[in-house]
């Protein structure tokens, strides 16, 4: 099998190539960067410039499913010129493979997108499922449904389309894991607000594995790519506090210090989501790390 992968070399697409090489898929991967392509045998580099609306078409050769993670990050200051950054990543990278697939012949079958639990509107009271039809009226909430709406015109091309609203991903290579422990470190960590916000996270190892089980069984729809286990940000400010060996005797912090220090994308530290991830167990998906404790046990 070969697979071509979009934000291969970010923090969940070095993850996902490794996994993927391991068991003896073969990878295209498309990069920005001229500097970053190899061309080894399993694992080839194509240049795409999606703002220009450049690609090399070369990359389809051979390839069954497209695995489409490229975006610029969200954990920067969300000025109006990153805001419409955040979008135009997403929105025109997905296009650019569109159009490559309908110009060109091909034999991929199946993409699969990255996609965000900022679809889902904060609730102390909800939990969400797959079939929630409600959409949070968000900066965050608008985008995930833009991006989504753009995957699904692959069905045009009869690709079968699966999506993964992913969760907060832990990770001891970067993201934001490593912002909350920085913190507790220096003995300066906290919860945020009340810290009873529920937040659903992922492990970035059940997260590869995730998509390499939506490859082997060419899933299609969309899943919510999150541990079983939801925590609230107190236990898991505890969490990471107890596992570093560190104390925590700062007070809470309140919300509008983070808006201070972070502006509008301090949002993201106060929200509120219960999501559930049934529907891929269900199919027989089993997460390796279905608690906060053992996640955070296993990267630090």
């Amino acid at each position: 099998m070969k697979v071509l992968i979009t934000g291969a070399t970010g923090l969940i697409g070095q993850e996902l190539t490794t996994l993927l090489l391991q068991n003896g898929v073969s990878i295209h991967y498309l990069s920005t960067s001229k500097r970053k392509i190899q061309n080894e045998l399993n694992y080839k580099g194509f240049y795409w410039n999606p703002t220009q609306g450049i690609i090399d078409e070369n990359c389809l050769m051979g390839v069954d499913a497209i695995i489409h993670l490229a975006g610029a990050s969200i954990s920067k200051r969300w000025t109006r010129a990153y805001k419409q950054e955040i979008v135009e990543s997403r929105i025109d990278s997905s296009n650019l493979l569109f159009k490559a697939l309908k110009s060109n012949p091909h034999q991929v079958k199946q993409i699969i997108s990255a996609s965000g639990t900022a679809i889902y509107p904060n609730s102390y009271s909800n939990s969400y499922s797959e079939n929630s039809t409600e959409i949070a009226n968000t900066f965050l909430g608008n985008l995930v449904l833009k991006w989504e709406e753009t995957i699904d015109k692959f069905k045009l091309l009869d690709i079968k389309v699966c999506k993964f609203r992913t969760g907060i991903v832990l990770s001891n290579k970067g993201g934001a894991l490593i912002e909350m422990v920085r913190p507790i470190k220096l003995g300066l960590g906290a919860p945020f607000g009340n810290g009873k916000q529920m937040q659903s996270w992922i492990h970035i190892h059940d997260l590869s594995a995730l998509y390499f089980f939506a490859i082997q069984n060419n899933l299609e729809g969309v899943f919510n790519a999150v541990a079983p286990t939801p925590t609230s940000n107190e236990q898991l400010t505890k969490t990471i506090a107890t596992v570093l060996e560190k104390p925590l005797f700062m007070p809470n912090i309140p919300q509008f210090v983070m808006k201070l220090l972070l502006g509008e994308m301090h949002l993201l530290l106060f929200e509120n989501k219960n999501i559930s991830s049934k529907k891929a167990t269900d199919l027989g998906f089993e997460f390796k790390y279905n608690s906060i404790n053992k996640a955070i046990e296993d990267l630090y």
